[in-house]
C-alpha cells in the first residue's frame, strides 16, 4: 500500500463530512467586515522596527511555546522525527496564536483576527513574527492545504459571533474546524495512507469535545457554552446553570452523557492509527489516549469542571506511552 497524494484526500475529507468548501471563505470575508475600519488593536500590532528573526530561532520560539502551553503535546511530540516534530510544534504555534486573538482580546478581537487573516494570506511571513515564519515554512515544505488553514480560521472566527450551539450536529463543525482540521494538516507533516481521514476526523471531535468538557468554566465565565442546548434540556439544566456553576446530579449526568460521548469518538477513531506513516503512530496514539485520560480525571474529580482544572500527571502520560507502545508493537506482530 503506498502513500496516496494528500491533496486528493484532504478535500475528499471536505466532502465526506459535508463542510460547504466556500463556506470558510466567506465567513473570513465577513470577519473583514466586521473589523471594518478599525484600528488594529495596539497589542496585535507588530513593530516595523522590530528586528528580523531567522528561521531557526523562529522554530525556536514555537518549540518553547509549546512547552509553555501544552505539556502534554509536547510530551506526545517527541515521539515524531525530529523535522516533524518542529513542523507540528509550529502548527501549535500558528494555531496558538490565532486562537489568542479571540479568546484573550481586551479591544476589538474581529479587528485583530481579520489583520491576521491577511497576514496569513500574504504570500510571504513579515520577517520579524516567529510564528508566522515557521508555519509559513512549514506550510510550503509540507503542501499544507490553504482550504484546511482557512477552515481552522473559520473555527477560530466562529466564536466572534457564536455563543450557544443548539445541536451536537451544530457543534460537529465547530469541532471539525478548530479540531478536526489540525488533525488533517498533522497528517499532511506526517503521511498516512487511504482511507486514514474519517479516522482523523472523529479522533479531531473527540480531542475537541475533551476540551469543551474540561473547560466548562473559563468558557462560561466568557459567557461561553460549548454544551449543546439539547442536551442541556435533556437533562433539565437551562444557561443559567452553567453560568451559576451549579454541580448537582443534573449536571453530573450531563457530564457522564458527554464523556460517554468523546469515548466512543475515541473508539471508533483508533483503527485510523494503522493508517499512519510508521514513524508517526506512536506520537499521535500517545497523544490521543493521554489526553483521553483527561476524562478520567474530570470523572475522578467529581465533575468538578468550575474549580479543579483536569490534567494528566506524567506518572501517568509515561505509564499511557508504554501502554500504546506495546499494543502498537502487538498490532504490528499480528
Amino acid at each position: 500500500m503506498s502513500l496516496s497524494p494528500s491533496h486528493r484526500l484532504v478535500m475528499r475529507a471536505i466532502t465526506e463530512q459535508e463542510v460547504p468548501s466556500g463556506e470558510a471563505a466567506a465567513l473570513l470575508d465577513g470577519v473583514r467586515l466586521l473589523a471594518g475600519n478599525d484600528t488594529l488593536p495596539a497589542q496585535y500590532a507588530m513593530r516595523q522596527d522590530a528586528p528580523v528573526i531567522s528561521l531557526e530561532d523562529s522554530y525556536q520560539y514555537c518549540h518553547a511555546m509549546t512547552r509553555r502551553h501544552s505539556r502534554s503535546f509536547f510530551f506526545s511530540t517527541q515521539l515524531l522525527p525530529p523535522e516533524k516534530q518542529r513542523a507540528i510544534r509550529a502548527l501549535y504555534a500558528f494555531c496558538r496564536t490565532s486562537d489568542d486573538l479571540v479568546d484573550q482580546a481586551t479591544d476589538n478581537a474581529a479587528a485583530a483576527l481579520a489583520h491576521w487573516v491577511n497576514l496569513v494570506h500574504a504570500p510571504q511571513a513579515p520577517p520579524n513574527h516567529p510564528v508566522l515564519l515557521a508555519w509559513n515554512d512549514t506550510v510550503h515544505r509540507y503542501h499544507v492545504s490553504p482550504m484546511l488553514v482557512d477552515e481552522l480560521l473559520a473555527g477560530i472566527a466562529m466564536d466572534l459571533t457564536v455563543k450557544r450551539y443548539e445541536t451536537f450536529d451544530d457543534l460537529w463543525l465547530y469541532c471539525y474546524r478548530v479540531a478536526s482540521v489540525v488533525g488533517l494538516i498533522s497528517m499532511q507533516i506526517i503521511g498516512y495512507y487511504e482511507g486514514a481521514v474519517s479516522y482523523a476526523v472523529k479522533l479531531g471531535v473527540a480531542l475537541q469535545l475533551t476540551n469543551i468538557l474540561r473547560d466548562v468554566g473559563e468558557d462560561a465565565a466568557r459567557g461561553r457554552i460549548y454544551l449543546p442546548q439539547e442536551d442541556l434540556a435533556r437533562f433539565g439544566l437551562t444557561d443559567d446553570d452553567i453560568l451559576a456553576q451549579r454541580r448537582d446530579d443534573r449536571f453530573r449526568a450531563l457530564m457522564r452523557y458527554e464523556i460517554e460521548r468523546a469515548h466512543t469518538l475515541y473508539d471508533e477513531s483508533r483503527p485510523g492509527i494503522a493508517l499512519l506513516n510508521p514513524d508517526g503512530r506512536l506520537a499521535i496514539a500517545a497523544a490521543g489516549e493521554i489526553y483521553r485520560g483527561i476524562l478520567n480525571k474530570i470523572v475522578a474529580n467529581d465533575f468538578d469542571v468550575y474549580r479543579k482544572r483536569a490534567y494528566v500527571p506524567t506518572g501517568t502520560k509515561l505509564l499511557t506511552l508504554w501502554r500504546v507502545w506495546r499494543q502498537l508493537r502487538h498490532e504490528r506482530s499480528v
